[in-house]
């Protein structure tokens, strides 16, 4: 299981774009925590926990917990704006949530036992359909990823969702039929480039030698037609 993330807040009494420029000069992203029932809140949230959070790679797919005056509660981030020049957080959007709710969150697909797989071992590569797969799940219970595992897999066989082990509780928002998450397809082998080079060659070979025959013919005819013309 990944890290828990944590976020130490601060509640910013000044709202609008003063204060959230006031909140950045002073090494702090602002942030807004809504749901649960409750008004929204406005924060600010320390800068290297938000870049911490977001290096950990599950920054939209974890619950955090979100300490303020030493209580904690419950969050998922929502959403997050970027500098688009410094690439460093600007804002954030937080949700309250509780251990026990469903909610639908994004998981990322882990790949494992390509070398495992015949179709990849004859020169396959796996076509994924789907990096990650959105579920109904426990805010206490997302998992960091689901694993697709591609033991015994040839070209042409899939990976779909029933293949994948989910946790308990959990289930995919799309239901209504078994999707498809990834594919082994064909490649291009040294063998195949050969056969196509033959195959070329031999096209080639053939184009040329109809290409005399028309030319041979069209010299007899140019011939008689002379010898008929001087009769």
């Amino acid at each position: 299981m990944a890290d828990k993330i944590n976020f130490n807040a601060e509640l910013r009494e000044r709202t609008g774009k003063g204060g959230a420029r006031e909140a950045r000069r002073n090494d702090m992203v602002p942030a807004v925590l809504y749901g649960g029932g409750g008004d929204p809140v406005t924060l600010n949230l320390k800068k290297n926990e938000v870049i911490r959070a977001i290096n950990s790679g599950h920054f939209l797919t974890s619950t955090a917990d979100l300490t303020h005056n030493g209580k904690k509660q419950l969050v998922i981030p929502q959403a997050i704006q970027m500098h688009p020049v410094t690439d460093m957080p600007l804002h954030v959007d937080l949700y309250r949530v509780k251990a026990s709710q469903i909610i639908s969150v994004e998981v990322p697909v882990h790949f494992e036992n390509e070398e495992e797989s015949p179709g990849i071992k004859r020169g396959g590569t796996v076509n994924v359909v789907r990096h990650a797969v959105e579920l109904h799940v426990r805010a206490d219970g997302i998992p960091e990823y689901l694993t697709a595992d591609l033991t015994g897999l040839d070209i042409g066989d899939n990976v779909k969702i029933s293949d994948i082990t989910l946790p308990e509780g959990a289930e995919p928002t799309i239901t209504d039929r078994d999707f498809t998450i990834a594919s082994i397809v064909g490649g291009i082998t040294a063998e195949d480039e050969e056969g196509d080079e033959e195959e070329t060659d031999a096209e080639d070979v053939e184009a040329i030698n109809q290409s005399d025959e028309e030319d041979g013919e069209g010299e007899g005819e140019s011939e008689e037609g002379d010898e008929e013309s001087k009769d």
